[in-house]
């Protein structure tokens, strides 16, 4: 079964993990970004509170490596969060972010030199460090987005990006930094070096808002999901053909690879779900949130019916009684724990305040016939 955390009774807008899953930093539905340490029973409590924001905190995410946080909100500014061992605090440093519009969604690269911004400026700023002036800098990558960007997620390569918009395109840039000295190597993704910036590839994804973008382990797919609850998968090698399922759940917000053969996907159903995804095509898995039983009443007699008809007022339940774990939209999904490159553990957080941990391994003995 998963595990639960109800750490607020507000949505959470983001949460991240640190490198040994001791802590977690959790931003809800105000300026303030908490710190929240895993005692002995298992539960979190309050470690500290990061209060440098005026409006609503969007988007966190914790390099565990650099042991660094960083924060984007409303109020158009980001911040990096650097522990402070002799102090016992976190300090924030100014990032240079130059938007006009609300920061929407924030990541660390995989080699956490760098992180990228989204915004509703229509552009994604792409930061790294400049050590004269101690601060964060950053360059823009703006043509062809037309609107505001959902979702970012980074090649393992570190010098590639997708972005999701609210345009109904999934993109993927060159991210190479000439500042930072990079040596990018060719791939399918970018058959020739490319200067920063350069659109590589461009999919429309039919009527809805790009919600979520995610690379495969390998990097050589790319998985997105929609508005119009579509759920989308291209291959680096074939460019031309896009993978696109129509589904009948309510829009996904969220994704994640759990191998380099199937995703978890989830959103408004309020449950992830496991897509498998080849060069063939998607294919629905299961609905990985096991049931919850139903109380039976086959052997209740006609009297005790009525006597519990006029007690209760009704006996039918259907329809008012919760079978998913999380009780609103899921925003959020990270993996927390990989062995063999698969995924092991994974969390998610929604707009009920929890924070779930899942275990792979259990969900697959609960559901017979799963493979991951």
């Amino acid at each position: 079964m998963p595990t639960s955390h109800q750490l607020f009774y507000e949505p959470i807008s983001g949460h991240a993990f640190n490198g040994d899953l001791s802590q977690i930093v959790v931003s809800n539905s105000s300026p303030l970004t908490h710190v929240m340490k895993k005692g002995a029973d298992g539960k979190y409590a309050e470690g500290h509170v990061l209060d440098q924001h005026l409006e609503r905190v969007t988007s966190v995410d914790w390099a565990p490596k650099s042991n660094r946080i960083v924060t984007c909100a409303g109020d158009r500014n980001a911040y990096v969060w650097n522990f402070q061992e002799e102090t016992g605090t976190w300090i924030p440093c100014l990032v240079l972010l130059r938007i006009n519009r609300a920061a929407t969604t924030v990541r660390w690269s995989p080699a956490e030199d760098r992180f990228a911004v989204g915004s509703g400026a229509r552009l994604l700023s792409v930061c790294y460090f400049d050590p004269e002036n101690n601060w964060w800098v950053s360059k823009h990558i703006k043509k062809p987005i037309r609107s505001t960007i959902l979702s970012v997620d980074w090649h393992p390569s570190n010098h590639l990006i997708a972005v999701g918009s609210c345009d109904f395109k999934c993109r993927v840039f060159s991210a190479a930094l000439k500042e930072m000295t990079d040596k990018p190597q060719t791939s399918l993704w970018m058959p020739k070096l490319s200067k920063f910036g350069t659109l590589l590839a461009e999919f429309d994804s039919n009527n809805g808002w790009v919600h979520g973008v995610k690379f495969s382990p390998s990097g050589n797919l790319l998985a997105w999901v929609a508005h119009d609850s579509s759920v989308n998968l291209v291959n680096s090698a074939n460019l031309e053909k896009v993978h696109t399922v129509l589904t009948s759940n309510l829009p996904y917000m969220c994704l994640l690879w759990l191998s380099e053969a199937c995703f978890v996907a989830a959103g408004h159903n309020m449950a992830p779900d496991l897509y498998y995804g080849s060069d063939d095509g998607i294919v629905f898995g299961s609905k990985l949130d096991v049931k919850k039983e139903k109380a039976s009443t086959g052997n209740m007699s006609a009297m005790a019916r009525f006597q519990k008809l006029d007690v209760q007022g009704s006996t039918e339940t259907e329809g008012t009684t919760l079978t998913t774990t999380h009780a609103n939209c899921i925003t959020e999904i990270r993996s927390i724990g990989t062995a063999n490159n698969k995924v092991t553990k994974f969390s998610t957080s929604g707009k009920d305040g929890q924070v779930v941990v899942w275990e792979v391994d259990s969900i697959c003995s609960a559901i017979a016939g799963l493979k991951i």
